[in-house]
């Protein structure tokens, strides 16, 4: 129980906050884990699920969600595995 009123309004706005949080990081998730699917079956629709994924990375970006470091090495590491992945697919034709 909070002592002041404003600890019960800072409780309230933290609890909104914690809901939103947990809804952007599991969008960032899903969305990272779409393009890994994605990469893993096929490469044709790879490049576009990349470029949502990377979308939801830079919108957790802007919402303070997660800090810009941090979703500028999921992108690069993503942008990788898009890149090795074409270079299996071009070496074995």
């Amino acid at each position: 129980m909070p002592n002041t009123k404003s600890a019960g309004r800072r409780m309230r706005n933290s609890a909104r906050k914690q809901v939103r949080n947990t809804v952007v990081r599991t969008q960032v998730k899903t969305a990272v884990k779409k393009f890994r699917a994605a990469v893993e079956s096929s490469l044709d629709t790879s490049p576009e699920v990349l470029r949502v994924a990377i979308s939801t990375l830079d919108k957790a970006v802007k919402k303070g969600v997660i800090k810009r470091n941090t979703a500028d090495r999921k992108k690069s590491r993503l942008t990788i595995a898009l890149n090795k992945a074409t270079a299996a697919a071009a070496a074995k034709k």
